[in-house]
Order: structure tokens, then C-alpha cells, then sequence
């Protein structure tokens, strides 16, 4: 019997493999590839649960100059580049009025990107987790912000300094208001990074509350490893894991073991939760009332 559905939503950075060094590229069937492991693992350790695994594409169309490390075909006869699609896209942008040339990281089309997930979370959801790589683990973080109690309220208050709205994609239609779902249960950042400067704080301050369990390729050249505890550093309930390789999805044993363990501690913390709230429910409703 099926006790549970275990809905995730697993994003990366969309692009073709030929178009990106250093082997850290994805596109979105090599990403479901690559997680085919951990699906395979998560469905034999929660056999109660049916395991459901969604996998949004970046609505960005990158060009080749957009894309960190590209050199251009390596001869006239090249084959052209697969299309590359992205989360958003990073430019530096001078700061106006600045005197020593000072720039600015903008994501730009963030809000298309966050806009393809909320959209996904209307259409399939709603999800348990969230499980992102490279990009998209810092997109993972991202969403899992927007879904927390309070964060609406946070962006509005620092609109005048920090720039970055909260998303419209984001607002329920809810006349009673809240978010598009429920905040979600836990969030596993591969390779992810904190989005730079002040213009983005607002999804980091306060700390994320959401459960996430962070991995770190002890070799990652993409992503470096300061970028990535950035965003360990706020989140309040982060766990860490260290793999001996690069920027990949590590699929070996001790590694999918780290994150099957994760998302079960995840989801019978949230089964006690909400089996508490149920007792106090039931403890009002004996209670004898003055009318």
C-alpha cells in the first residue's frame, strides 16, 4: 500500500554537453540520467512511497558567448552547437554612477526562470522536495525560499535598497493569499552557490528554514568551494557532504546513501510534525467550550 506520493522537483542547468568544458554540462536527459540512481535508491529504501521525479526545462535560449568557458568551434567544419537553455542568464553590469569602473552581477530573465518552475509547481505539484545541480541548485535554493512563511514580506522590505522583487510567478491567487504550496520538506543542492551581491539577499536573510543537504566536489573547478558554503551558511538546517570528484552528481553507493538517509530523516520529521499538529487538533476539538 502506498502510504505516501514523494513528488520532486529535480532542475539543472539545461545545456548540451558539446557546448560547455570541463564535463560539468547537463542536458535535461542526461540530468535525468544522472539521477536515475538516486530515484532508484530513494524507491527501494521508502518502498511506502511512490516516487515521482519532474523535470522542468530552463525557458533561456543561451548563446554560445553566454556560456562560461566557450571557445568557439575548434575548426571551420564543426558541427554547430546544440541549443544550450539556462535558468537565467549572469551578466556584469557597470554600477551607474560608480568612479573605478565597479560592476554588478544581474541574473537577467530570472523571473522567466523562477516563472517555468512556479508554473511547473501549478501543473504537477504539489512537491515534497527539490533537488538542484550547478544553476540549478542555486535555483533549488531559490525556490525553497520563495516557499517559506514570511519571505514575501522580507522582499518588500528591503525593495528600496536590494532592487529584486519577489516574484510575481510566486503570489497565490489564493484570495486568502499564502504560497503556490506548502514550504517544501527538504532540498538537495549539488554543486550549488549562493546568488552574489545585495541585490539578492532578500532570498538568504533571513536563513532558509528548509532542510538541504549540500555536496561539495572536493576537485570542483566550475563552482568553487567558497561559493557554494555561501549558501550552506544560510541555511539553518544544511548538512554536508564531500565527494573525491569534480562538478558531477556523484552516483556511487556511500553518496546515494547520504541522500536516501537525508530525504527519509526529512520526511518523518515532517511525518511527526504533522502527526502532532493532528493530535493538538483532535485535543481542541474534545475540549469543552464556554458556548
Amino acid at each position: 500500500m502506498v502510504r505516501n506520493l514523494l513528488h520532486i522537483l529535480a532542475h539543472d542547468q539545461i545545456v548540451s554537453q558539446h557546448s560547455l568544458p570541463l564535463g560539468y554540462t547537463q542536458s535535461g536527459s542526461l540530468f535525468h540520467a544522472k539521477t536515475r540512481a538516486l530515484e532508484k535508491a530513494l524507491k527501494k529504501s521508502l518502498p511506502n512511497h511512490s516516487i515521482l521525479f519532474s523535470y522542468p526545462t530552463g525557458p533561456v535560449n543561451l548563446d554560445p558567448s553566454d556560456i562560461p568557458g566557450y571557445t568557439g568551434p575548434s575548426s571551420p567544419d564543426a558541427p554547430d552547437p546544440e541549443p544550450a537553455y539556462g535558468w537565467w542568464r549572469r551578466k556584469d553590469l557597470p554600477i551607474p554612477g560608480a568612479t573605478n569602473g565597479e560592476t554588478e552581477i544581474i541574473y537577467t530573465d530570472l523571473e522567466d526562470g523562477l516563472g517555468t518552475i512556479a508554473q511547473t509547481i501549478y501543473d504537477e505539484g504539489p512537491f515534497d522536495g527539490v533537488i538542484g545541480f550547478s544553476q540549478g541548485a542555486c535555483a533549488a535554493a531559490m525556490v525553497a525560499s520563495l516557499l517559506e512563511p514570511g519571505r514575501e514580506d522580507r522582499f518588500f522590505a528591503l525593495r528600496k535598497d536590494r532592487k529584486q522583487v519577489f516574484p510575481d510567478s510566486f503570489v497565490s491567487t489564493d484570495p486568502e493569499g499564502g504560497a503556490i504550496q506548502e514550504p517544501l520538506k527538504f532540498a538537495i543542492i549539488y554543486s550549488g552557490f549562493r546568488a552574489p551581491g545585495n541585490r539578492y539577499a532578500a532570498f538568504y536573510e533571513p536563513p532558509l528554514k528548509t532542510p538541504t543537504l549540500h555536496y561539495f566536489g572536493a576537485v570542483d573547478s566550475v563552482v568553487e568551494e567558497g561559493r557554494g558554503r555561501a549558501l550552506l551558511e544560510v541555511c539553518e538546517e544544511a548538512k554536508e557532504v564531500v565527494h573525491p570528484g569534480g562538478h558531477f552528481l556523484p552516483s556511487q553507493r556511500p553518496w546515494l546513501d547520504a541522500a536516501v538517509g537525508f530525504v527519509k530523516d526529512c520526511l518523518d520529521k515532517a511525518d511527526s510534525n504533522g502527526n502532532e499538529t493532528a493530535r493538538e487538533e483532535e485535543k481542541a476539538e474534545d475540549m469543552d467550550v464556554p458556548f
